[in-house]
């Protein structure tokens, strides 16, 4: 097993970010490391030195390096109390001013939060009435997000956490079962756009009512995350939420003093400043 210093991953982010504009330079240092390390894993390469010429040399395997440094693992109605308040109060709240409602996922993965939130406005009769940006860096997981196709092992956590949400059926009503494969109902996303899109690069692109960016930002270095929690600021509309993971927070960062805690526990926050 090769063993990976704290240049080795400065050169790949360098060469990553010179040939391809990906900048993961303020990546969390040991995450992107143990990244790296399951990288050489998974293609039995060498050394870090092969990693980089492979990356220098082949465009195709950037496309496949890609897909395992960016993380993709996600389910519906994961914490299933944050859904519960998101339907109960935070939708409602917004509903309450406004006869739409806008919505951004930032990092979308392979869209199973898409669909959880597809299938509570369904629920609550505001579907027709949303419009959806899911955006991802990732071309191949946001292909596999707008395809809606799951596999059906899946489904059977999808499904608890579905009944813990308290929803108005059965998970099982929202999707078909194709050749082993769990096909969502494609009329959930026919106001969704999905969009590739840089968190790090990107500009703003639009104002929202929601954004939710939820255990993406553990991966990013506080200079890093202090620059994309300032995008979203300027992504909400004022008194607009905003919803992170968990394990992230707003106390620390430069805009903190422009948003009021909504819910500590959910850490959903809304913007009451411009």
């Amino acid at each position: 097993m090769a063993d990976i210093e704290i240049a080795d991953i400065k050169k790949i982010a360098e060469v990553v970010k010179r040939k391809y504009n990906y900048d993961f330079t303020n990546y969390a240092m040991s995450s992107f490391k143990r990244r790296i390390q399951r990288i050489l894993d998974y293609f039995k390469i060498s050394s870090v030195d092969a990693l980089i010429k492979r990356l220098s040399d082949d465009a195709s395997f950037f496309e496949e390096f890609l897909v395992e440094i960016t993380v993709n693992v996600t389910e519906m109605f994961r914490d299933p109390s944050f859904w519960r308040v998101l339907r109960d109060d935070i939708i409602p709240a917004i509903m309450l001013n406004h006869d739409k409602i806008r919505i951004w996922h930032a990092g979308c993965s392979s869209g199973e939060e898409v669909f959880s939130m597809a299938i509570m406005l369904r629920e609550l009769g505001v579907l027709q009435n949303s419009q959806l940006i899911a955006t991802d860096l990732d071309k191949e997981i946001l292909k596999r997000a707008k395809s809606g196709k799951y596999s059906l092992k899946n489904m059977e956590l999808n499904e608890k956490n579905y009944i813990r949400f308290q929803g108005n059926s059965s998970l099982k009503d929202y999707y078909s079962e194709q050749k082993g494969v769990a096909v969502m109902d494609p009329s959930l996303v026919e106001n969704v756009s999905f969009r590739e899109h840089d968190l790090v690069k990107g500009e703003v692109f639009n104002k929202f009512d929601l954004v939710l960016c939820r255990n993406v930002m553990i991966y990013f270095n506080q200079s890093l995350q202090n620059e994309v929690l300032k995008k979203f600021h300027e992504s909400l509309f004022k008194f607009g939420y905003l919803i992170i993971g968990s394990k992230e927070s707003l106390i620390w960062c430069d805009i903190a003093n422009k948003f009021i805690v909504v819910n500590n526990e959910e850490k959903i926050y809304k913007k009451f400043k411009d």
